[in-house]
């Protein structure tokens, strides 16, 4: 049995960091596992680029910097910039060695230049069963990635509000169009982290009638596990004496991750008690602008991107807990890599962080975009709760639901099915 991951990228990004971690998973676990990608970074067993040499990688960024420069014109303004992908260009890997070996192929993230609608449907239709691993909602949508409060996709995308001018006949309605041509007739199969996207891609006109498997992302407990909070926050030059709280997200000023919620409720904290801003410091990683630092109203520790494993986990062990005041989000690498390092999530309960912390037992769920229930979870968490009990019950959980083992073993049961 010969599987084949497809991502664009293999570092970089929560659907890159949850291919590579399922391929390793796969492999750990007896299953013949590949990884293609369009963006090679690191060398690893199974993994390769779709192609090599400078000519290849300059024609790869052209495709994402076309793709940008077409949707220019359709784009609302600078903050969607991002959040909607046409998929006009893209590369044809139909014909290439390692989908022809495979017995299945299993999709990931294949935007920003790697896959256009129309070499996606030649995928699709290659003669191999075809599983799609879900990290956004972007497959049963007319081009974005999360859809927010907008329900058109239910039926057919149209009037988008990532658009300049939102129509009956828009951008999002041709794309939506494009996509239920070529799904009718392809054999996919799809995978969702967390039952919140399996809930909107069951109802969404797209998928509705597809097969449907609900299987989270794995991570390595024995690598991410609880470390020595003392010596880690040395390592770090993080203060000893001191409540840490944690944030980091790749793109720390990204609406979607809740930043103005989060400036909140810790003015709440900061101004109603002095004692917690005494004797609490941030620690925050990421992209992240000067001025947003200035917001915040505790001390605040930052990290860059952190590309090192090794710092990530230092960086969860010396924390106390975790925020996440996310927006809307599928089922989230920081999550799942703080309870595996045994440290409290605190968050807005939605998308599939209710299925990961359980209130009161592994974190706190806030109410969204309530920000002063989320001050009330972080106070809670960190000086009311006993937060070595916390601690116990977060890393239970991952060991339960999120071990590289649990995860290769729900795959192995689908692909077998597939085959037969």
């Amino acid at each position: 049995m010969k599987i084949l991951q497809i991502n664009k990228t293999d570092t970089g990004g929560g659907a890159a960091v949850a291919a590579n971690r399922l391929h390793r998973a796969l492999l750990a676990n007896g299953i013949e596992s590949k990884l293609l990608v369009q963006d090679l970074r690191q060398k690893a067993e199974g993994i390769s680029a779709v192609d090599s040499g400078y000519l290849y990688r300059k024609k790869a960024f052209g495709r994402f910097v076309w793709e940008r420069l077409t949707f220019l014109p359709y784009e609302r303004n600078a903050s969607v910039r991002y959040a909607f992908s046409p998929a006009n260009t893209g590369i044809d890997i139909s014909e290439h060695p390692l989908v022809k070996e495979a017995d299945i192929i299993h999709l990931h993230w294949i935007n920003q230049g790697f896959l256009s609608l129309e070499t996606l449907g030649k995928l699709l239709n290659c003669g191999k069963p075809i599983v799609w691993t879900q990290h956004d909602m972007w497959s049963f949508t007319g081009g974005c990635h999360y859809a927010g409060t907008c329900l058109e996709f239910l039926e057919f995308c149209c009037y988008c509000p990532f658009l300049r001018k939102a129509g009956k006949k828009d951008l999002s309605a041709r794309l939506f169009a494009q996509k239920r041509k070529i799904y009718n007739e392809s054999p996919l199969s799809i995978v969702t982290c967390s039952k919140w996207l399996r809930t909107l891609s069951q109802e969404s006109k797209l998928l509705r009638r597809k097969d449907f498997y609900n299987i989270p992302n794995p991570i390595d407990t024995n690598f991410y596990e609880p470390r020595g909070k003392q010596a880690a926050r040395q390592r770090l030059n993080l203060p000893t004496d001191k409540k840490l709280l944690l944030f980091g997200a790749a793109n720390v000023n990204d609406p979607r991750k809740g930043m103005r919620y989060f400036i909140e409720a810790l003015s709440i904290l900061a101004e109603n008690f002095p004692v917690v801003k005494e004797n609490t410091e941030l620690v925050v990683f990421g992209k992240m602008n000067a001025e947003t630092v200035k917001l915040f109203p505790f001390k605040t520790n930052t990290f860059k991107f952190v590309s090192d494993p090794d710092v990530l986990v230092d960086l969860y062990s010396s924390a106390d807990a975790y925020v996440l005041p996310s927006l809307q989000d599928n089922l989230p690498n920081t999550v799942m890599e703080s309870l595996a390092c045994g440290l409290p999530v605190v968050g807005f309960s939605i998308g599939g962080v209710p299925e990961m912390v359980t209130h009161g037992v592994s974190g706190y769920l806030a109410e969204v975009k309530n920000s002063l229930s989320l001050a009330t979870g972080i106070y809670d968490t960190l000086f009311v709760r006993d937060t070595k009990i916390l601690s116990q019950n977060a890393r239970k959980k991952a060991l339960e639901c999120y071990s590289e083992e649990v995860v290769a073993r729900q795959y192995k049961v689908v692909y077998e099915s597939l085959l037969k």
